[in-house]
Parts: structure tokens; sequence; C-alpha cells
């Protein structure tokens, strides 16, 4: 698994939106994005940081159901 970079949390729900989510709402300083699949649909919640931890951005690509390289590739 390559070595994740620091980003920003717009930069993810950036690179997430590229990836096909939606913005589906803004609570205070967190991002809701979604993605409709054939099984229902992938919620996905960004804390929107300066810079995101590196668990912290592991959760979220864990959240979103995408592999650490497309992830990656996306930015």
């Amino acid at each position: 698994m390559p070595k994740l970079p620091i980003i920003s949390g717009k930069k993810a729900v950036k690179t997430l939106e590229k990836m096909g989510f939606i913005k589906s709402r803004q609570t205070g300083s967190h991002v809701v994005l979604k993605k409709s699949i054939s099984g229902g649909e992938i919620v996905c919640v960004v804390p929107l940081h300066k810079e995101l931890r590196v668990g912290t951005l592991s959760g979220i690509i864990k959240q979103a159901q995408v592999s650490v390289n497309d992830f990656i590739s996306n930015l």
C-alpha cells in the first residue's frame, strides 16, 4: 500500500467528487458525500480541516470503499 499524502479536507472532497461522489449536505465543518451503487448507496463524511491526519484520510477512503491507489491517482 502506498504512503498516504497529507491533504486538506477540501482536496479530499474534490478527489471524491472526481470519483463519482456528490455533495449531499454540510453540517458545520463536515461534508457528507453520497454515491449510488447497485446495492444501495455509499455515504462518506469528510471534515474540512486544513490538514487531514493519515488515520482520518484512511478512514475516509475505507468509508468511500475505494482503493488507496485509485484515490491517489485521482488527486
